[in-house]
C-alpha cells in the first residue's frame, strides 16, 4: 500500500512537472509573438484596415532574411484621421495608409509636422462602365458616379479632365473641387457616392469611378476600365496619389526607419504586391 501510495505521488509530481514545462513553453511562444525577442527592436506602424497586411509580412520576411533584428508591429486604425493623430501623439512610430495629397491636406488642416520616407505603391482611380466601352460614347446628360471622399473626389475629377468629359479651372490642382469645374459640354451630372457602393450602382449610371480594390473585390478587372489615366510612375500628374510610409519630421533621419524602407524597396516585396493586389495597387519603387 505504501508502495503504491509513493509510486502515486511520483507520477503526480511528474505530470505537474510537464504541466509546469507546458506553461512556460506556451508563455514564452506568447511573448515570442507578441513581444519583440531579445535583442530586437520593434517599430510600431499605423495602418487602416487590415488590406495591407500581406504586404507586411513580405516586409517582415525581407527584414529576417537580412538578420536586420527589426520587428514589425501594426496597428489597425479604422479612419486615417485617426491613424494621423496616433503618429503625432508619438502613440506609433510611423503609418503607412496615406499618399501624398492626403497627407499635406492633414498636415494643413491641423499643423502636423511629417514626413514620407519611402513611397510604397499607388492604386489606380479610373473610369468604369457598364454600359460603354470607351468615354466617346458618354452621351448628353449621363450622370456619372464619383466619390465622395474630399481627397478620391478630387482626383475623380481629374480623371474626368483628362478623359476629356469636363474642364477644370486649373487641371494641375492636386485636390479640386466642383466648384473647379468650369467647362461641362455634355451636361453631365456628377453624383458623388460612397466609395465602397460604387461598383454596385454601375448598372444605373452611365459610368463611375472608383479604387481598384473596390473593382477587384467585386470580381472585375482593373483593365476591364474604360479609361485609365495616361502616364507612369514618373508623371508628376500621378505623384501626389503615391503612398508613403510616414513618420514625424524630426525622425526623417532615423536609420532604423530606413533600415525598414530599404526592406520595402526589395524585389521581394515589390513581387508580393503585385501577386498580392493583381493590379490593384502597383509598386511605387524599384528594387
Amino acid at each position: 500500500m505504501a508502495n503504491r501510495r509513493t509510486r502515486a505521488k511520483r507520477e503526480l509530481a511528474a505530470v505537474s512537472a510537464v504541466m509546469v514545462i507546458v506553461a512556460v513553453l506556451m508563455g514564452l511562444a506568447y511573448v515570442r509573438i507578441n513581444r519583440p525577442a531579445l535583442g530586437e527592436r520593434e517599430i510600431s506602424i499605423g495602418v487602416v484596415g487590415n488590406a495591407d497586411e500581406e504586404i507586411w509580412k513580405a516586409v517582415q520576411h525581407e527584414l529576417d532574411a537580412r538578420d536586420t533584428g527589426l520587428r514589425v508591429r501594426l496597428k489597425s486604425f479604422q479612419y486615417g484621421r485617426y491613424a494621423n493623430q496616433a503618429l503625432a501623439n508619438r502613440e506609433i512610430d510611423l503609418n503607412a495608409f496615406q499618399h501624398y495629397a492626403f497627407m499635406e491636406q492633414e498636415s494643413r488642416k491641423n499643423g502636423y509636422r511629417f514626413a514620407a520616407i519611402g513611397d510604397t505603391y499607388i492604386s489606380p482611380l479610373n473610369l468604369y462602365s457598364k454600359r460603354y466601352s470607351s468615354p466617346d460614347q458618354i452621351r448628353q446628360g449621363d450622370r456619372l458616379a464619383i466619390p465622395n471622399d474630399p481627397i478620391d473626389l478630387g482626383r475623380a475629377l481629374k480623371v474626368l479632365d483628362s478623359a476629356g468629359l469636363i474642364g477644370l479651372r486649373d487641371p494641375k490642382a492636386t485636390t479640386p473641387v466642383p466648384e473647379d469645374v468650369v467647362d461641362n459640354p455634355l451636361g453631365l451630372v456628377l453624383d458623388q457616392v460612397d466609395p465602397t457602393g460604387i461598383v454596385n450602382v454601375l448598372p444605373d449610371y452611365a459610368a463611375g469611378i472608383t479604387n481598384t480594390n473596390f473593382i477587384i473585390d467585386a470580381g472585375m478587372k482593373v483593365d476591364d476600365a474604360i479609361y485609365q489615366v495616361p502616364g507612369g510612375l514618373e508623371s508628376p500628374a500621378n505623384h501626389p496619389y503615391v503612398n508613403i510610409i510616414v513618420a514625424r519630421a524630426a525622425d526623417r533621419g532615423n536609420p532604423t526607419y530606413a533600415t525598414l524602407v530599404s526592406a520595402y524597396h526589395s524585389t521581394y516585396v515589390a513581387d508580393a504586391i503585385t501577386r498580392y493586389y493583381k493590379g490593384a495597387a502597383v509598386p511605387a519603387f524599384r528594387p
